[in-house]
């Protein structure tokens, strides 16, 4: 048995390395795994499954990059892997479309699952920076069905414009937050975990790799935060036959 779980890719055309990365990764690393979930911001911004409707005519180049990592995750898919997906705060109007050409099942957030013969929550993170109450905020406003349907009907020309004035925005808010502010609260994740009764939380969205170790009702526990993808190195948690995830860099091969 071998699950892995990924996340923060920020896929986009100006990130080819990350791009080319990624799919030798899941042809020769992630290929004859027994499932792979993705927690969250696979792509830098994702501004509706109709994107695909523009491969090969969108000179960003966005469309032909969502195609092109749907075809390879439904390779996965259709050898044998399951493929499963948590949104995160980029990515968050990925629907189901993509899910079905990508041979993906979409999973809220959080998600209880077993991997390895434990009980897991999954999460793609940001829910838990309970500290940055203006993006708990967006975060509210973003999920709400009626803003998205309002978002989703707009020109596909002026989505592009709002997802960039997004990031942008994002950008200098982040700029001026302090470090705490932006990471997890901690009484948070006990609180999550109680709440699902789990003592083994994975994560992504703070860019802070690491194994935490804590205690959630008397108990040990642990908490894994998946790191970023750069040009030369992504992250992984890798369950195998102990059912004891292992957190593991390694150098993306272009």
């Amino acid at each position: 048995m071998t699950i892995r779980l990924i996340s923060d890719l920020h896929l986009h055309p100006g990130a080819p390395e990350i791009t080319k990365g990624f799919l030798h990764w899941l042809e020769e690393r992630a290929r004859g795994s027994d499932a792979l979930y993705l927690l969250g911001d696979i792509f830098e911004a994702w501004i509706g499954d109709d994107l695909l409707d523009l491969a090969g005519v969108d000179p960003t180049g966005n469309a032909d990059l969502a195609a092109d990592i749907a075809v390879a995750l439904k390779r996965l898919a259709d050898n044998g892997t399951k493929l499963y997906l948590i949104h995160g705060n980029r990515d968050f109007l990925l629907g189901e479309r993509f899910a079905d050409e990508a041979g993906i099942t979409l999973l809220p957030d959080p998600s209880l699952v077993e991997l390895g013969g434990r009980r897991v929550l999954l999460m793609h993170g940001d829910s838990l920076c309970t500290l940055d109450t203006a993006y708990q905020a967006f975060r509210t406003q973003a999920r709400h069905p009626q803003w998205q349907a309002q978002v989703l009907s707009m020109p596909i020309d002026e989505r592009i414009a709002l997802a960039a004035q997004l990031r942008a925005q994002s950008f200098d808010a982040n700029s001026n937050k302090a470090e705490d502010i932006m990471d997890v609260t901690p009484d948070e994740v006990v609180k999550a975990m109680a709440e699902h009764g789990v003592t083994t939380l994975i994560h992504g969205h703070t860019h802070r790799p690491a194994v935490h170790e804590l205690a959630v009702g008397g108990e040990p526990a642990k908490r894994f935060v998946l790191g970023d993808w750069q040009p030369d190195r992504g992250w992984e948690i890798v369950i195998g036959g102990d059912g004891e995830p292992q957190l593991r860099k390694f150098p993306l091969v272009n």
